[in-house]
């Protein structure tokens, strides 16, 4: 029993984190659920908590999607997570996690110290950034790193960062929770955890808001870049730790 309240405690953490940084709940979720579960059992959790966590969203922050970025960005990540979640059946790279990590380190570390940094908002960039991230979304579970590191490059105001990456990923996380459920993924048990999940999901985004009020346009940037450098410590760490 406790473990389970350890869970969904955990899984509200991680909600709170992900809104406020605006990248999803997944790259914290992943992490934490694979603590109490197996790998595919993680991804589906984690597929369905993340359509709930990106409904909350769009609910919350619905008047700041930019529509443009939506396009560019979203139909790429959606169609590349059904490649990823196809394959997530044969394939599990868990050297994926730890190149992703290092990356990670570098890029947050090198756009802190250069401040400056722009990325124009091209179609290039968004479709090469979604195809990605939609694509680690369905293999490993996670893309949220991958997409708040191009859309936080772009330098988006921050309620434009967590509503149109919320857009995104509502598509690539209905797409892939289809995939997982033809893939043989979801058990009966799982349905006891539907319910909790809503409310975590929720619970987390609508505090997540709150918070954000508070948050200042240059904090919030280096919250997200500070953010992207401890999930990739934390990739490193989970893939060289002893068994």
């Amino acid at each position: 029993m406790f473990s389970i309240l350890l869970f969904f405690f955990l899984a509200l953490i991680s909600e709170i984190i992900g809104t406020i940084g605006g990248f999803g709940s997944s790259v914290f979720f992943v992490p934490v659920a694979e603590f109490f579960f197996d790998f595919k059992t993680v991804l589906m959790l984690t597929a369905i908590f993340h359509d709930f966590s990106n409904t909350s969203k769009l609910i919350l922050f619905r008047k700041h999607i930019d529509y443009k970025l939506l396009l560019l960005f979203g139909i790429p990540s959606t169609i590349f997570v059904i490649l990823g979640a196809y394959l997530s059946s044969y394939l599990h790279y868990k050297y994926n996690e730890l190149i992703l990590g290092i990356f990670l380190i570098l890029f947050s570390s090198f756009v802190f110290l250069k401040p400056d940094f722009r990325l124009p908002i091209s179609k290039f960039s968004s479709i090469a950034g979604g195809s990605t991230a939609g694509f680690l979304a369905g293999l490993i579970g996670t893309g949220g790193a991958i997409r708040g590191m191009s859309l936080s490059a772009f330098n988006l105001e921050k309620n434009i960062f967590i509503a149109t990456s919320a857009a995104i990923d509502f598509f690539v996380d209905i797409s892939r929770t289809v995939v997982y459920l033809r893939n043989g993924y979801y058990q009966p048990s799982h349905l006891l955890y539907i319910p909790f999940l809503l409310v975590v999901a929720f619970t987390g985004s609508w505090i997540g808001k709150k918070l954000l009020v508070k948050i200042s346009q240059e904090n919030f940037r280096k919250i997200v870049l500070a953010l992207l450098f401890l999930i990739g410590i934390t990739m490193i760490v989970k893939v060289l730790r002893p068994v």
